[in-house]
């Protein structure tokens, strides 16, 4: 049982090394994985295979049912066909449709999984190179049994294929999978103080994945708990998979562990069938805990219908706190998340899920993001974020961070937020595994549990209540403050302002057209001269501006409309600090919407000190446009939350003295003098 998990995959990948020229790298995958799954199984039924088609034989034509057989192979999957790996290769001339007899032979659920793989038609290519012989005989040379490769060192061979076939096609930082040790992290966070929960006579508990892959996260942490709290703990595992390719890894997998692999969702072809987002296979079902590692930074554009009517439900569907932007399907996954857990009631469950950085703080108060951060910190259901080292995952560097969530927080937990730093909290690799630098060693996640289970404040901890994340933004309105300089370039915007450059205003057929457009070509021709007529004159009232146009208008017995009369005063007005306030009609300042800017106060800080604080110092004629009010509380400003991570943790360094730099300076410049020196 010391086969090393890298010494498997080394040797399966060196037979992808027979497969070029015939198939591209990107392919090599679809391939290996699949051969690889068959020799696992092959191996796994190899030593009842003689007792299963004997008893075969006895049932066939009698039984409709053959799961009989499931007795005979001690495992939850059979094959009636007389083929094994070692006598495919013995026919070489027949090994194609021999390998078909043989899949075909497997019960239901495994022919299941090769269709996933597609590998009919894999086979097909196979055959027409030549190369079907060639590979079954390399993958004969490998014992794959249960007995001598235990199940965790097939699923790290398993998923080091798959990193190495994601390098070969360059697949983004939003379609990789876990590392193990991350994932035991992660298990050792989420049953923290499950202990004696867990270690009960006979206790029964769901876990469940909702971007499963290759099943590391649910098989990992099911072996956790049986490990070091309870043997006997009857664990039952859920998953939904979109990728084809890593959902048949996943449900081969489960199937030699003896798993309800019925319990795993999801892998067809179509997006829309088979996304978490857009069609959750497990409706209605809560869970004990969650873990998942949902995709980063993906759009949800292809589940964007039924995602929008599912957020129109409100509350009763997975979506009401609100929609993200769509670029980044992280927040519906976050909730998703959050509404497979079980409810208090229920008896409260908690969650694991890593996410990348932008969930802390994207997205404006009163956006989606932000909304959706309001809900979860308003109902209290976020525990702890621990900020992970970078170069942790195998194709992408990006930092990440693992979200903690509970509907059961203990009393200590209650209305509070733990942020644990733990970015330098790792152990470096040997040998650097594509983007993955660093590993998180037992010694290293004993660190951070022993952070997250003391649960006070220190150089890597910071407690928060739910609040602290709160502010409120408000809308700073100054006034709007024009002079009117009549120049060559302000006589140019107007002229070339698009109502001023359409000679043809009305659109009106006839003698009433032809009449509207000669009075518009006489008014646009008298604002001319008349603005040529104040050149040299700047005024710094708008008011006095507009009562000059107007009255020489009237004086040639023409009328202006409101909307060209705002075009002019646009078009010809400069902001002048200097200038008089522009009023409205009702005496009221008017505000420049160009200075328009948005103040943060803090939560619980009376809006009116920070305002005096803080802004009239600095704009004495400023004010708070109170208008713009907060949809949920009626008052003013927007509420935001968003979670600074990095400023909370970040230390301030005195920069070297100059004294200190000048000496090092005329050092290296010694050093380079005295080796011109001796050239």
């Amino acid at each position: 049982m010391s086969t090393n998990y890298r010494e498997i995959s080394n040797t399966i990948w060196n037979i992808a090394g027979h497969l070029h020229g015939t198939f591209k790298p990107q392919q090599y995958q679809d391939v290996i994985l699949p051969l690889t799954v068959l020799k696992r199984l092959d191996d796994a039924l190899e030593p009842t295979k003689l007792k299963t088609l004997e008893r075969f034989n006895e049932l066939d034509g009698k039984v409709t049912n053959l799961n009989i057989l499931y007795r005979t192979t001690g495992y939850n999957f059979y094959n009636t066909s007389p083929y094994t790996f070692r006598k495919l290769i013995e026919a070489p001339t027949q090994a194609a449709p021999n390998l078909r007899k043989y899949i075909d032979g497997f019960s239901d659920n495994v022919k299941e999984i090769f269709a996933k793989f597609e590998f009919d038609r894999i086979l097909d290519k196979l055959h027409e190179s030549e190369l079907l012989y060639l590979a079954l005989k390399e993958f004969n040379k490998i014992d794959l049994h249960p007995d001598k490769v235990e199940n965790h060192v097939i699923g790290l061979a398993f998923e080091d294929l798959i990193r190495r076939f994601a390098e070969q096609s360059n697949e983004t930082a939003g379609e990789h999978y876990t590392p193990r040790d991350v994932v035991r992290l992660m298990t050792s966070l989420l049953f923290a103080g499950e202990e004696k929960e867990l270690a009960k006579q006979g206790v029964i508990k769901e876990i469940y994945d909702p971007a499963c892959g290759t099943g590391g996260m649910l098989t990992v942490s099911k072996d956790y708990i049986q490990t070091h709290f309870n043997k006997n703990a009857k664990i039952f595992l859920y998953g939904q998979e979109l990728n084809a390719t890593t959902y048949a890894i996943c449900k081969s997998d489960m199937l030699i562990k003896g798993e309800d692999i019925d319990s795993i969702k999801g892998g067809d072809k179509e997006h829309s069938k088979a996304s978490t987002l857009s069609n959750d296979q497990h409706h209605g079902q809560r869970f004990d805990y969650v873990l998942s590692n949902p995709p980063f930074g993906v759009s949800w554009e292809k589940d964007k219908t039924a995602v929008d009517n599912e957020a129109e439900r409100g509350f009763t569907g997975r979506f009401g706190a609100g929609l993200p932007r769509i670029s980044d399907a992280q927040f519906l996954f976050m909730q998703h998340v959050i509404a497979k857990l079980k409810t208090k009631e229920e008896g409260g469950g908690d969650a694991a899920v890593v996410f990348n950085g932008s969930p802390l703080f994207t997205g404006d108060a009163g956006g989606g993001e932000s909304e959706i951060r309001r809900w979860i910190l308003e109902k209290d259901l976020l525990d702890t974020i621990v900020a992970l080292p970078e170069k942790l995952f195998f194709n992408t560097g990006i930092s990440t961070y693992i979200w903690i969530f509970s509907t059961k927080k203990s009393a200590d937990r209650k209305d509070k937020v733990s942020l644990i730093d733990a970015r330098n909290i790792h152990t470096q690799l040997r040998k650097n595994l594509g983007e993955k630098r660093y590993e998180i060693s037992d010694d290293n996640a004993k660190e951070v549990l022993a952070y997250y289970s003391n649960n006070k404040d220190s150089d890597n901890v910071k407690i928060f209540n739910t609040t602290d994340f709160a502010y409120r933004q408000i809308t700073i309105q100054r006034p709007l403050r024009l002079k009117f300089d009549i120049t060559d370039e302000s006589m140019t915007r107007l002229k070339e302002h698009k109502e001023f450059l359409n000679d043809v205003p009305s659109k009106k057929a006839g003698a009433k057209g032809e009449a509207e457009n000669k009075a518009w070509q006489e008014l646009r021709t008298a604002i001319y001269e008349i603005l040529e007529g104040m050149r040299g004159k700047i005024l710094t009232s708008r008011a006095k501006f507009l009562e000059k146009l107007e009255s020489e208008l009237k004086k040639r017995n023409l009328k202006i409309t409101k909307k060209t009369l705002k075009t002019v005063w646009q078009q010809i007005g400069e902001r002048d600090e200097e200038a008089e306030l522009c009023l409205d009609e009702d005496g009221n300042k008017e505000a420049d919407n160009d200075l328009k800017d948005f103040e943060r106060v803090p939560w619980g800080m009376e809006i009116k000190e920070y305002f005096k604080k803080e802004v009239l110092p600095y704009a004495s004629d400023a004010w708070i446009d109170e208008s713009v009010c907060d949809e949920k509380d009626g008052k003013v400003g927007i509420v935001g939350y968003e979670i600074p991570f990095t400023r909370f943790f970040y230390k301030y360094e005195e920069p070297r003295k100059v004294e200190e730099i000048e000496k090092d300076v005329k050092e290296t410049e010694a050093r380079i003098s005295e080796l011109f020196s001796k050239i």
